[in-house]
């Protein structure tokens, strides 16, 4: 049963999002910045031409001395004029700050002490101009070009509705814009993300169609470098679980092959016995040890494919211990030199600095001693077997080197698989379940350890086995 997609937790619905935040950031930002452009271009313009008109109007109030006679009409004419023109109101005070003209007619004969006024008077010179209850003000001086004293000072307040009125405009229009830019986005973004998605759809049919059974295919979707190594890793995963499979079954069939051969062993032991009358004695007690010997040799295998399970599930908890693993090395060795003297095999321990660590006894020693077994089974008469012990900051190693028959270079990889033998036609006299490896790569991999192997037919091999100091949960 396929599983339901979230649309909003899909890849489709973040290129979409991405793309409609790439179209609408920027024409937010763009219509921003041209609408305020233009509000503080349109501000300028309207100053300076209030700046002009007030500079020709103070030299016609100069001409006509307006500041001591304001009867001259052609001043009054002028002044309604430009305060029609900017829908605004104009003040003109003399030097004592009284008005003397106001062309709403107001406070003509008042004085005002208004602050632009009051920094005009001061500084000379027009103020620079101030938004206020949108309205513009500014003050203008009023001075004669042959006279250095102030005469008196012009105060303008001029409407800025039509510039607000545009600006307002802009506005909506720019948001016409960008509502048209983000239904657009939506819809580039739609396809777009449909047409980037495509090659990752074809990668989920294909693994599914491989979930339905079609193992022994590779998918390819080479559409994109994301693609093509999505693609590689998922096919190098379906190399490495056929490699598996193929392994399950090999190791099932070794486990049947394994059991059933001490079971056949002991029914034609005892179908011997049962069909035979009157067997003698030293017959039957010697086809009774064989049964023995198979049965020990049952349950040995089990024991280790038990051990084999328990590992594999972590079951096993270690017991860790503080050890000298000096001494540990030393028993090892101790308990193994009757099996080495059978056939005048040396064990030879190399120890070249006192070594304590954290490790299971138990399955540290187990697993040092199937290689130091190992390297008795498959050595030669008169051989040797050397253990080496070494430490560093961080970690401790054991080399077991041996003078044997050496590893085949096409087996190298394989000695750790179950019930994988070197020499499968004389695996029956050496002996062994073909577990012990196996059970000694899980016992190191256990302590965090790891453990290689060196080797060459002929002349012999060596198992290093790195395993830290200190044991870290």
């Amino acid at each position: 049963m396929k599983k339901k997609t979230n649309f909003f937790r899909s890849l489709r619905f973040r290129i979409l999002i991405i793309l409609i935040i790439l179209g609408i950031v920027p024409s937010v930002i763009a219509t921003e910045m041209v609408i305020r452009n233009y509000e503080s271009r349109a501000f300028a313009v309207r100053v300076e031409n209030i700046r002009t008109q007030c500079d020709i109007l103070c030299n016609l109030l100069i001409k006509e001395n307006y500041l001591n006679d304001s009867s001259s009409q052609a001043v009054n004419s002028k002044l309604e004029l430009l305060s029609n023109m900017y829908n605004g109101r104009i003040l003109l005070v003399d030097r004592d700050f009284r008005v003397v003209k106001d062309t709403y007619h107001v406070d003509e004969g008042r004085i005002l002490l208004s602050p632009e006024i009051i920094r005009c008077f001061k500084s000379g010179e027009g103020t620079g101009y101030t938004e206020r209850n949108h309205m513009l003000e500014l003050a203008v001086p009023i001075k004669s070009p042959d006279v250095n004293q102030l005469q008196g000072a012009m105060l303008v307040s001029a409407s800025l509705n039509e510039v607000e009125v545009t600006v307002d405009e802009l506005e909506q229009k720019g948001i016409l814009i960008v509502g048209i830019i983000v239904a657009m986005s939506i819809l580039l973004g739609y396809i777009l993300s449909t047409i980037l998605v495509q090659p990752f759809a074809r990668i989920t049919k294909s693994i599914e169609a491989l979930t339905d059974g079609y193992q022994n295919e590779e998918i390819s979707v080479p559409d994109y470098t994301e693609t093509e190594l999505i693609t590689e890793a998922f096919n190098r995963m379906l190399a490495r679980m056929k490699v598996l499979d193929e392994s399950r079954q090999e190791f099932v069939s070794n486990v049947s092959h394994e059991l059933k051969t001490p079971m056949t062993s002991m029914k034609v032991l005892a179908d011997s016995l049962v069909g035979q009358q009157g067997v003698p004695e030293e017959l039957y007690q010697e086809f009774m040890r064989d049964i023995t010997a198979e049965i020990d040799r049952e349950n040995k295998i089990i024991t280790d494919l038990l051990t084999l399970v328990k590992m594999d599930k972590k079951a096993a908890d270690l017991n860790i211990v503080h050890m000298d693993i000096n001494q540990l090395l030393e028993d090892i060795l101790k308990r193994l030199r009757p099996i080495a003297d059978k056939r005048n095999i040396d064990l030879i321990l190399d120890c070249f600095r006192p070594v304590e660590a954290d490790v299971d006894e138990v399955k540290f020693t187990s697993a040092i001693s199937n290689l130091v077994e190992n390297g008795i089974k498959y050595n030669v008469d008169d051989g040797w077997v050397r253990v080496s012990l070494d430490a560093d900051h961080k970690y401790f190693y054991v080399t077991v080197a041996d003078s044997g028959m050496g590893i085949p270079e096409d087996s190298i990889d394989r000695i750790f698989e179950r019930f994988y033998r070197v020499d499968k036609s004389h695996s029956k006299e050496i002996g062994g379940t073909g577990l012990g490896l196996s059970i000694t790569r899980s016992s190191i991999a256990m302590h965090h350890g790891a453990i290689k192997v060196f080797s060459r037919e002929g002349e012999g091999t060596t198992f290093s086995v790195r395993i830290p100091l200190s044991y870290i949960p």
